[in-house]
């Protein structure tokens, strides 16, 4: 599959400049089975990146961009009265796809951004007392302004501890810049070039595979070892869930996975710790005002825990 993988993120690439860290890390929580959560500034390629990969790995895509006014049942679903049965049929909601993208989540309600909870943590949703299952796989792609923007509120600690991953796109430099405009010459969409690399059912059979990457029990000592360091840091008021440890070991399989392994090392760990525990980490009002960053204090754990020798 590392063939596979690897014209995965070239096809990605043809449309997003520059930015091969965040492809890969995109790509390695998908092949987790995770939740991707973003953070930028309008107008960097969020949305972008997320259409590209559903092309590419021939996805059923879904998209909703979030305000104040959209309704839970738009995301869920909801019962209509049939007046020829006589019964309630059930209409899916927007998140029935492989690959929702939730746009700008964080500009719709309290109410509306619950509604992606259960969908996210159990793979269905249940309305009106009967569940649905969603599609599998299931990635949600949520996209969000910072924090304090015009029009925004904060996601709520539960929703944000069931995304695996958060990471940022950060403005290009000049030369991805100049590149990315050199792509559109004459009209062209590079979106239109993008070719189809493979499709649910080999995504499926990935995801499979990255679960059955062996991690030595020394690295899972590793993994709670850090995590546990998120409970106990000065600078926390809350450090890393149970979840996070799941999280972390699921993308340290899937790391191993993309580097053409079927075993974890410390260095996978590592490559995947800041951004599977630096959004879950809640500071203290010391650290705040000291100017102190939860990817920071990640930073400083993972180097002052010691590797294994495996």
């Amino acid at each position: 599959m590392s063939e596979i993988t690897g014209n995965i993120i070239s096809e990605v690439k043809k449309v997003i400049c520059g930015k091969d860290h965040v492809i890969t890390q995109a790509l390695t929580c998908i092949l987790a089975g995770g939740h991707i959560l973003m953070e930028d500034v309008p107008g960097v390629g969020k949305t972008t990146m997320a259409l590209s990969f559903s092309r590419t790995m021939g996805l059923d895509y879904g998209r909703v961009q979030f305000t104040p006014d959209v309704l839970p049942s738009d995301i869920t679903g909801f019962s209509v009265y049939n007046k020829s049965t006589g019964t309630m049929d059930y209409q899916p909601g927007a998140v029935f796809h492989n690959l929702f993208l939730a746009d700008e989540l964080n500009r719709a309600s309290s109410r509306t951004q619950s509604a992606l909870l259960e969908a996210m943590e159990e793979g269905h949703v249940t309305v009106d007392g009967n569940t649905y299952p969603l599609p599998d796989p299931f990635t949600v792609f949520a996209t969000q302004n910072p924090a304090g923007a015009s029009g925004t509120s904060l996601l709520p600690d539960s929703q944000i501890d069931r995304f695996m991953i958060k990471i940022s796109m950060g403005y290009p430099s000049a030369k991805d810049e100049k590149s990315m405009l050199e792509s559109r010459r004459n009209g062209i969409d590079p979106m239109s070039s993008i070719n189809r690399i493979c499709n649910r059912e080999t995504l499926a059979k990935m995801q499979k595979e990255v679960n059955s990457v062996f991690t030595h029990e020394k690295i899972l000592d590793y993994i709670i070892n850090l995590i546990h360091k998120t409970r106990g840091n000065k600078s926390l008021e809350r450090g890393a869930s149970p979840r996070a440890t799941l999280a972390l070991t699921a993308m340290s399989k899937a790391h191993a996975y993309l580097s053409g392994r079927n075993y974890v090392t410390p260095a996978d760990v590592q490559n995947v710790f800041v951004p599977v525990i630096a959004h879950r980490l809640i500071l203290t009002p010391d650290a705040e005002l000291a100017g102190i960053r939860t990817s920071d204090v990640a930073k400083e754990i993972l180097k002052s825990t010691s590797e294994p020798r495996v």
